[in-house]
């Protein structure tokens, strides 16, 4: 008996049907897919952390600021003011520097980093503990902050040199890696472990990056973690931070009492917050509320719904970023754009664990939230650059040049318009 085959019949009948997406889905993929969205996400998230940032700087500092600075509750937050209009107009600077310009600075400026870390060594202010600080006349600067943007600066350089030949091991190791360790002991000698992890995180990732060999991460973890464990044992004040860190209502009027005091602020700020200003832990009982606890200080005051925000939009820079990374043909914008991931969140994280008592108190700030200039400016400098990675790729930067054609089109048509 033959049968008539049914002309609809074929593979493309047989196969089953993929799910149609949500139009809300379509619609959010295609304005990612825009060639100025990683542009226009950087300079968007990086505005808002910055306004964040003052704003619970200025909260976070009142009490203390008042008490310190004969009734001026101003005061610690007009001096951030002062860091933030020098930083913005840097970050302008570096968002427009060649790429050249840029990576021949690098040895300058990885050099310039060792001097002040040895000089730091050598006749540092101790603060908290850590001898981490270095006096220029009537500024103290802490020079690991800027270091972390020199490291990453040179080391992309390095790598983006190298980058057809970093199939080799000797290659990927030689010079960034014993440089990078020299100077993560530098930090060490000033008793500074929370800086030396974030240092060694960065070069993990780059080490990851250029494709290192998977024995080196698991040696390279082993040897990190014996030496912070060791390292914090040598100072008494670190060990009962180190044995009190899960539990800190264990030794609450002691080692912890500040990540005791941190955990009473997240949760008294419930999902929405009491609203700013509103605190009662900055009012003497939380330690270093506008520096490094200023997290806690936001749970209280925004709640859960602004503690979520701030760390949405560190992963939004950090999406943001590796797109260009892994867009861009460039290997220097692809190594630097993944460091400076690298630093940023990998800070931010460890400033959130502290905070949550899920890691020890290591005196980690919150970039672009806490108080401090140090801090602030090389973050700055290092989203000024991701900035102008973002509107200098190829796409970006033509979406750009036709914007301002259309828009000086539409000038000089209202101008012959108004003439007419």
């Amino acid at each position: 008996m033959t049968t008539t085959a049914d002309p609809g019949a074929g593979p493309a009948a047989d196969s089953p049907k993929r799910p149609r997406r949500p139009s809300w889905f379509r619609a959010a993929r295609h304005a990612l897919d825009r060639p100025l969205t990683s542009y226009y996400l950087l300079l968007g998230a990086t505005a808002l952390l910055l306004t964040i940032g003052l704003i619970m700087v200025l909260s976070a500092s009142s009490v203390y600021s008042y008490e310190v600075h004969d009734g001026d509750s101003y005061a610690i937050v007009k001096r951030q003011l002062l860091w933030v209009a020098i930083g913005i107009p840097c970050a302008w600077v570096a968002s427009r520097l060649p790429y050249q310009a840029i990576r021949q600075i690098s040895w300058l400026a990885i050099v310039v980093s060792v001097l002040l870390l040895a000089l730091t060594a050598k006749m540092g202010v101790v603060v908290n503990g850590n001898k981490n600080w270095l006096a220029l006349g009537p500024v103290q600067i802490q020079p690991s902050e800027i270091a972390k943007l020199a490291i990453v600066l040179w080391a992309a350089h390095v790598y983006a040199q190298k980058d057809r030949r970093l199939g080799s091991l000797h290659q990927v190791m030689v010079p960034v890696v014993p440089v990078l360790l020299g100077i993560t002991l530098l930090v060490i000698v000033g008793r500074d472990l929370g800086t030396a992890l974030v240092l060694v995180a960065i070069l993990m990732a780059f080490l990851w990056v250029v494709g290192a060999p998977a024995r080196i991460f698991t040696l390279a973890l082993s040897v990190v973690g014996v030496a912070a464990v060791w390292l914090a044992t040598t100072s008494s004040e670190r060990r009962e931070r180190l044995t009190n860190f899960v539990d800190p209502f264990k030794d609450y009027h002691d080692a912890g009492w500040q990540p005791a005091h941190g955990l009473f602020a997240l949760s008294s700020g419930g999902v929405l917050g009491e609203g700013i200003g509103a605190s009662q832990q900055k009012w003497g009982d939380l330690p270093e509320a506008h520096t490094d606890f200023i997290f806690a200080v936001m749970g209280e005051e925004l709640g859960l719904v602004g503690t979520l925000l701030v760390i949405g939009l560190f992963l939004t820079i950090a999406y943001a970023a590796i797109k260009v990374a892994s867009q861009t043909a460039d290997p220097f914008v692809r190594y630097m754009s993944f460091g400076i991931v690298a630093w940023l969140l990998g800070q931010m994280m460890v400033n959130v664990g502290m905070v949550l008592a899920l890691l020890p108190v290591i005196g980690i700030p919150l970039p672009l939230i806490s108080y401090g200039g140090s801090a602030l400016l090389p973050t700055l400098v290092a989203l000024g650059l991701l900035i102008g990675f973002a509107r200098r790729e190829p796409e970006a930067a033509r979406a750009l040049a036709q914007r301002r054609r259309q828009r000086s089109a539409g000038l000089t048509a209202g101008r012959f318009h108004g003439q007419s």
